[in-house]
């Protein structure tokens, strides 16, 4: 996620996390596997975690081996990163993509890999200019291995956005259009999905004053933001809304998005509390299955993150979005159904 968050940590563990199955192609959730932690789970241990919870999908940011291995033949579908470190070399060198595919690809044939994300969050920015040529690269080798039904993209953050209100408005910043633009065609070339990171709560505790608490958790008791024929009573929606009407003005009416990360922390910033942290991940397992006003149908959604990761920089929020501790405890009660 990006490094703009900020928090601290409160205490609350008890009851079950119960995360119940969810059919394939009706509504998928995720959950997020971060790694910045030097206390963390040992690898088995982890997937022996999502499978016992019946969480159905992972978010890997770099290849792990071990876990990897964990992963094999356990039907969790995974995203797997291309970090952000080895753009340069896989962008500049088909050989480069092709080892990379190999070694954590197809030396893992069990493995069920949905989505490579080439980079994350580095659009707009200086290592911008290598995410499609490394996209094509990884894509290459993909189908030079008869894997192509593993989808390439990349993976961005809300901050693309230039003008987000209302949602029909939506377009990519000056900045990241540049880049996008040619990325966007890609996506829909090759029947991918734009993968977004989407925060209510950093739009929110960015602007307490003006966005009400409710409507970023989705508790709204009725509509606030009446855009045309769309009424949206939640501010997930107003974002995911506007990255659409973004993806239609940059060329691309048809490429889906999926949620790669949201979430909210348990502590250490703006309503950064327990009891907050567990109504918006609660309400957006509810939610998602029905889409938002403009695009009904149900959204694929990766919760971030699986664990209060303790090295996660900046110190603060960034430690407190898991739903575990590093001790495998719920932080807080909370069902996937």
């Amino acid at each position: 996620m990006a490094a703009q968050h900020i928090i601290s940590m409160a205490a609350m563990a008890s009851l079950l996390v119960v995360l119940s199955a969810i059919p394939r192609g009706v509504e998928s959730i995720g959950v997020c596997n971060g790694m910045d932690g030097d206390n963390l789970p040992q690898p088995a241990d982890v997937v022996n975690l999502y499978k016992s919870n019946n969480i159905a999908g992972m978010r890997l940011y770099r290849p792990d081996q071990a876990t990897l291995q964990a992963l094999q033949g356990s039907n969790i579908y995974l995203i797997l990163d291309v970090p952000n470190s080895d753009l340069q070399n896989i962008a500049s060198d088909q050989s480069a993509a092709t080892n990379w595919v190999q070694t954590n690809v197809q030396a893992y044939p069990n493995v069920a890999f949905r989505y490579i994300a080439v980079g994350n969050e580095v659009i707009p920015g200086g290592q911008a200019q290598y995410v499609l040529p490394a996209m094509n690269n990884i894509q290459s080798a993909l189908s030079s291995a008869g894997l192509q039904n593993i989808k390439v993209s990349t993976s961005v953050s809300f901050g693309v956005v230039g003008t987000s209100y209302p949602p029909s408005a939506g377009s990519f910043s000056s900045d990241a259009s540049s880049t996008l633009g040619p990325i966007i065609q890609f996506l829909a070339s090759n029947g991918s999905p734009l993968l977004a990171n989407i925060y209510p709560y950093l739009s929110y505790a960015g602007n307490s004053g003006s966005i009400d608490l409710s409507y970023a958790l989705f508790t709204a008791s009725g509509t606030v933001v009446q855009d045309g024929s769309y009424a949206y009573n939640n501010l997930f929606d107003a974002m995911v809304d506007a990255l659409y009407s973004a993806l239609e003005s940059a060329g691309g009416p048809n490429v889906p998005v999926v949620v790669s990360e949201s979430g909210w922390p348990s502590a250490g910033g703006t309503a950064a509390t327990v009891s907050n942290a567990q109504t918006y991940n609660s309400n957006l397992i509810n939610h998602v299955g029905q889409g938002t006003p403009k695009r009904p149908g149900a959204i694929e959604t990766y919760i971030f993150a699986m664990f209060n990761e303790d090295q996660k920089q900046p110190q603060g929020i960034e430690n407190n979005f898991g739903l575990f501790y590093p001790n495998e405890q719920p932080v807080y009660s909370i069902s996937f159904t």
